[in-house]
């Protein structure tokens, strides 16, 4: 990722696009990055990263809402996680941009109504670059497109530190969404970016908007780190081997404790 442009702010927030990475490898990064924000040790992040097909079940999550057999996707590769995130049933693939912010709220208005409405707006304004109208729709979470849903948002707070976040649609095959009742919304139609636009778009071109977008709807300053960073950031910090680990992993790095 190029160097992401933002707003002159006094938060500064570290940005790490970490290309195609495991869920579970990025799940362990959160975890660690989140309780070392709670302690103070590290500052804002957003991770953002394409997975691998999988599905995830937020705390919300009805188990007739995955529509196929996981022994199954299993043995297609797609995996299956139930997860401490918002909200119900979800597909995460490639051609997907996927965003974990992990900040601490307290920096950010201790309202989380408003940060949830704070990511959908990153969002419509990325979508508004691609001269794509992206908005609300009222009752719901997530933005849409007409009555198509293009992104959804799942988040989890912990002593005012947050972690998941946000998928943006953007060449993602959108039949694997029919392997689920999309965030529990029975009869939902989903679309991408490629949909719409009736072109592919390269997920990281996305991701650099986003980030852009991200710093100034937050107005932090953005502090772009190269692949595997994270983990040098951990070791400076002192922080538990594992989680330095789990970082270098999920950015595709060697770790040596």
């Amino acid at each position: 990722m190029s160097k992401v442009q933002g707003p002159r702010s006094k938060v500064e927030c570290i940005v790490e696009w970490l290309g195609r990475a495991g869920y579970g490898e990025v799940l362990a990064l959160q975890r660690n990055w989140a309780s070392a924000r709670t302690q103070g040790l590290v500052e804002d992040c957003l991770l953002l990263v394409e997975h691998p097909p999988v599905i995830t079940l937020g705390r919300g999550a009805k188990r007739g809402h995955l529509l196929a057999d996981e022994d199954l996707l299993r043995a297609q590769g797609i995996e299956v996680w139930e997860t401490e995130r918002g909200g119900d049933v979800t597909f995460h693939g490639p051609g997907q941009l996927v965003g974990y912010p992990i900040l601490d709220l307290t920096e950010h208005g201790r309202d989380l109504h408003r940060y949830v409405r704070n990511l959908e707006e990153v969002l419509i304004r990325t979508l508004h670059r691609y001269n794509i109208h992206g908005e609300r729709l009222n009752g719901q979470t997530g933005v849409w497109v007409g009555e198509a849903k293009i992104a959804s948002i799942g988040v989890h707070v912990t002593r005012w530190v947050s972690r998941h976040g946000f998928a943006l649609n953007v060449n993602t095959d959108l039949r694997f969404f029919d392997l689920v009742v999309p965030c529990g919304l029975s009869g939902v139609r989903m679309t991408s970016i490629a949909a719409l636009l009736g072109r592919t778009v390269p997920v990281e071109t996305v991701a650099e908007a986003t980030a852009q977008e991200f710093a100034a709807v937050f107005d932090c300053r953005p502090r772009p780190v190269s692949h595997g960073s994270l983990a040098v950031l951990y070791r400076q910090q002192g922080m538990v081997c594992d989680g330095a680990a789990a970082v270098a992993k999920a950015a595709g790095a060697e770790y040596r404790s």
